[in-house]
């Protein structure tokens, strides 16, 4: 770094969006009378978002939700897509035309992205498998194979589209049987691909998963072979020890998403404890009540603090957060650093700040507004 005004940093990789979910500001915090709001009452919100969804408008809102984490400092996008069909749940004649959208949109705004098209098949289990209900129709397939054919098709179209990858993602434990996690673990395998879950974001998932498999979240994708170096798991809030331990000997990564787990009321990353076990953490905008990776590093390292409650969170632990987060991303998204971003260091969030202390400021003072 010099001691000019405009310096270059990684841009930050944002490895976990569901950019049509950027819809849902201000009208998700409407709250119920009774006031026992949940992320369970902020999904059926999000259901009849994702019910009103056309190919036109999931392109009109990727376009403006992927330029605006392009001009808040994120360098690559990893979008966890699941909604793939029609109202219904009747494929499109192109039965990939909803994740083309996704793609045309951040390609419009200049951002590379990887695409995660997540599995989907039924509405948790009590005994049995629940069916879908409302929007989240639009999410599901009959069986693995056919999912599994739709990314194929997927993948010979990003081959020939600059800019686009495509990896794999089963939507969480809850939304897919074991057995669909093997056959996509054993896709994932076979074509070198990434692969993404949502694991350990709700008490009542854990709950559903020891009644239908008789273990965690975690032990169930260790036992299907969905964990290992090319895998993340999303959130990993509610874990034990022998859940981070399992993480940490699969070589997978966490992806934290603060701001969002914050809104949603879903608990507390033990950001310290991963650390101690090596465990590498990412992050990512998620639903998009903020797109700012310098908020989402902030909160990160303020909840590491927290944890311990001292101020040798983190930060102290890497040296370099902003860095040590820009290289875990690309890894949980298999890309590689390309773009930088200039800060302005005279920029009100940093105005007097060393040179020697951007690295340190970058996590705990700054906001996306000093991005030039």
């Amino acid at each position: 770094m010099s001691d000019d005004r405009y310096v270059e940093i990684a841009a930050m990789p944002n490895v976990h969006s569901h950019v049509f979910q950027r819809g849902l500001r201000g009208r998700a915090e409407r709250v119920t009378p009774e006031g026992r709001d949940d992320f369970w009452t902020w999904r059926t919100e999000m259901f009849a978002l994702a019910e009103a969804l056309t190919p036109e408008t999931m392109l009109e809102v990727a376009d403006q939700g992927f330029s605006e984490m392009r001009g808040a400092g994120y360098g690559v996008v990893g979008e966890f897509h699941y909604v793939h069909h029609q109202p219904g749940g009747r494929p499109y004649d192109n039965p990939n035309e909803l994740a083309i959208a996704v793609a045309q949109g951040a390609l419009s705004a200049g951002l590379p992205i990887v695409l995660l098209p997540a599995a989907y098949n039924r509405n948790g289990w009590d005994g049995g498998d629940r069916p879908p209900v409302g929007g989240q129709r639009r999410f599901c397939d009959p069986d693995a194979e056919t999912f599994l054919e739709r990314v194929d098709a997927l993948r010979a179209w990003a081959a020939g589209t600059d800019g686009v990858d495509v990896g794999i993602a089963a939507h969480s434990v809850r939304a897919v049987p074991a057995a669909w996690l093997e056959a996509i673990a054993r896709y994932a395998d076979e074509h070198g691909l990434v692969r993404h879950v949502h694991a350990h974001e709700q008490r009542r998932e854990l709950d559903e998963c020891q009644a239908e498999h008789g273990c965690t979240p975690i032990e169930l994708l260790e036992r299907t072979g969905f964990l290992g170096p090319r895998t993340t798991v999303v959130h990993g809030i509610h874990v034990s020890d022998g859940d981070v331990e399992r993480l940490a000997r699969s070589g997978s990564v966490v992806a934290s998403c603060p701001t969002t787990e914050g809104n949603l009321g879903d608990g507390y990353l033990p950001a310290m404890r991963y650390a101690d076990a090596g465990v590498p953490l990412a992050i990512g905008s998620d639903s998009q009540v903020r797109i700012d990776p310098f908020e989402e590093a902030r909160e990160l390292e303020t909840l590491s603090r927290r944890e311990r409650e001292l101020r040798a969170g983190l930060l102290a632990r890497t040296g370099d957060l902003w860095r040590e987060l820009c290289r875990n991303g690309h890894r949980s998204l298999g890309s590689s650093p390309e773009l930088t971003v200039r800060v302005d260091r005279e920029h009100v969030d940093l105005r007097g700040v060393e040179i020697d202390d951007l690295p340190r400021a970058l996590v705990t003072c700054a906001s996306a507004g000093v991005v030039a």
